[in-house]
């Protein structure tokens, strides 16, 4: 089993969508460009949100596996993914890396 480097690559804000169909947020998004979580093959990174968790998932527990190729060869290295939550109104991109 590998572990898979979870780091967050991009931030976006629709502030139209926002606008139109959000209330006010307790809670917005705290991730911040560049920060790390490591999946160690068996339990959700301490810090990471269930929604987030949620949408990442399948693919870190695939890469931890020894999963390659999950996105058809589309990406530059087969041992990545790119990934982003459900957050409609603040989608977060996620980049998993295994680590060898």
């Amino acid at each position: 089993m590998y572990y898979v480097k979870i780091t967050i690559i991009k931030k976006v804000l629709h502030a139209d969508l926002a606008k139109e169909y959000e209330n006010p947020l307790l809670n917005p998004c705290p991730y911040e460009v560049g920060q790390t979580f490591l999946y160690d093959g068996t339990t959700k990174p301490e810090g990471l949100c269930e929604s987030a968790w949620l949408s990442i998932y399948p693919y870190a527990f695939a890469l931890s596996n020894g999963a390659t190729r999950l996105h058809n060869n589309w990406l530059k290295n087969e041992r990545q993914a790119l990934v982003a939550c459900n957050d409609g109104i603040r989608p977060v991109t996620f980049l998993l890396e295994t680590v060898l």
